[in-house]
């Protein structure tokens, strides 16, 4: 999967000049997204931030016994916890001071098992508007398989 943005469409597309901006404010870190998983739900899963991208977060998660089901897989619900921690903390990144984001509507598509190993999500804005916010998630084993597919949609809710 190519980690380059997307380019606007015209004939110089490799060129930067000419890509869309990124949806994410620049003053967050991985450090500091990573510090703000400790003592919640991503910590014991060991989800860990990897990458923001100029138009992408991605995250990884190990398959082990903290995250398999009874029958040795991956458990569906490790898989929507890690899609709905990257698209709503990419979500974050993209409101302006004062305001934040919540989940009100998330799927989940599991199309391939795995046993072992780390998986990577990478989550993508389909949709950033000042009121809602639609991601795609995917999460894709260590050879690069498609194992779950997620759409996450966001309500922009001012912060108290």
């Amino acid at each position: 999967m190519s980690t380059e943005p997307h380019a606007a469409s015209s004939p110089a597309s490799g060129d930067r000049a000419n890509a869309a901006p990124s949806p994410f404010r620049p003053d967050v870190s991985l450090d500091q997204l990573n510090a703000l998983s400790r003592g919640t739900a991503m910590e014991p899963l060991g989800i860990v931030f990897t990458e923001i991208g100029h138009d992408h977060l991605r995250g990884t998660m190990p398959v082990d016994g903290r995250t398999r089901q009874p029958y040795g897989l991956l458990h569906g619900g490790a898989s929507v916890l890690l899609a709905e921690t990257l698209g709503s903390s990419a979500g974050g990144l993209c409101v302006p001071e004062g305001k934040g984001v919540v989940g009100i509507e998330i799927n989940a598509n599991h199309v391939r098992g795995v046993r072992e190993g780390l998986v990577t999500g990478t989550a993508r804005p389909l949709h950033i508007g000042s009121s809602t916010q639609v991601w795609d998630i995917r999460i894709e084993d260590e050879a690069g398989r498609l194992v779950c597919v997620s759409r996450l949609t966001l309500a922009v809710v001012g912060r108290r």
